[in-house]
């Protein structure tokens, strides 16, 4: 059994997961926490005998994958302290929220679109979890990627099922955390669905989203929209505009709102509130049409990593702005509530 270290009871590997985690919370390179877990990875599989020794000698950088950072990170948890790197992170101030904005996110008993290694997330579908639950997530929503998006490593038929597998496995170890088994399925030019129907239908929550022909004409794309908002097997319409803020950035797509909306209102779709921080999607003035038009709303984080899952409370700030209580909130319900929800909306 791999022994405890003193203070925080932290080991190395811990110290290294947390360092991790809070780099993929606040945003970091993606190369940055790959060095971290990486080194956590080794570290975890390296003799204690032996990781002590190279420790005393200063030879921890003779490890795989571990440099100067992820060596002294280490070194210092060896030592029973907490490490300095960890702690500065730790200590950064939490932007404060209003009183409102503090009730929704308390609210919330889950997150309805996440994404593992199984597609182009950051992390195996168990550490997900794992994260998703020690936020006091009551389940979370695993939606990879259908197939059309080959950058993004989408699930064909057979990887899906198999998923479906793994997840029912975990199931069982992790109760009464739930996964809740979904997809992030494409909604392709005219309208229709990256994946089979019958697939669809055995899974729990269905995210349907546009990622292709971003700029086609906005006719055309309300057309499209609609069409697979009405498609009975989807039960949420993600990052509606698909515009990014940061960096570059990206323009939203061109469609008519009311429509769209309305689409959403009459379904029971609920359009997502994305809280990712380079999409904020949909925008302000979008978002107030969609709550007037009298549309359900989930808030997610499209998170690719487990520190990801920490920015529902950016989504919640858009929903509060827009006037949105919890009871127009999909993932303000609890497991059973949500699948009662997804599986009349798909009735």
């Amino acid at each position: 059994m791999r022994r405890r270290y003193r203070q925080a009871g932290m080991e190395p590997t811990e110290a290294l997961r947390r360092v991790a985690y809070l780099l993929e919370r606040g945003r970091a390179e993606s190369y940055k926490v790959r060095a971290f877990r990486r080194a956590a990875s080794t570290v975890e599989s390296t003799d204690p005998a032996l990781l002590d020794l190279l420790a005393a000698g200063g030879r921890l950088k003779e490890l795989d994958g571990v440099g100067d950072t992820t060596a002294k990170v280490i070194a210092e948890a060896l030592a029973g302290g907490v490490p300095a790197y960890l702690a500065h992170l730790e200590g950064e101030a939490e932007p404060s929220v209003s009183p409102e904005v503090s009730a929704l996110r308390s609210a919330l008993r889950g997150d309805c679109h996440s994404h593992s290694d199984w597609s182009d997330g950051g992390s195996p579908i168990g550490e997900m979890a794992a994260a998703a639950r020690d936020l006091g997530h009551e389940y979370l929503v695993l939606t990879d990627h259908s197939p059309r998006l080959t950058v993004a490593h989408g699930l064909d038929a057979d990887r899906l099922v198999a998923q479906l597998e793994v997840v029912a496995e975990l199931n069982e170890t992790m109760a009464p955390f739930r996964i809740l088994t979904g997809i992030e399925v494409d909604i392709l030019e005219d309208g229709s669905l990256d994946q089979s129907e019958e697939l669809l239908a055995r899974l729990d929550v269905v995210v349907a989203s546009v990622h292709s022909k971003l700029r086609m004409d906005g006719r055309q794309m309300t057309r499209r929209m609609v069409r697979a908002i009405e498609n009975p097997h989807v039960d949420v319409l993600g990052h509606c505009t698909g515009r990014l803020v940061v960096g570059r950035g990206r323009p939203p797509s061109d469609f008519d709102a009311a429509a769209v909306f309305d689409a959403c209102a009459r379904t029971g779709t609920a359009l997502e509130i994305n809280s990712r921080p380079e999409r904020r999607d949909p925008p302000p003035e979008l978002l107030d049409q969609a709550a007037a038009a009298g549309c359900l709303v989930a808030i997610d984080t499209d998170a690719h990593a487990p520190g990801q899952l920490e920015w529902l409370g950016l989504g919640c700030e858009q929903a509060v702005e827009a006037g949105i209580l919890p009871d127009r909130v999909v993932n303000a319900k609890d497991a059973g509530g949500l699948l009662a929800w997804a599986a009349a909306h798909s009735a």
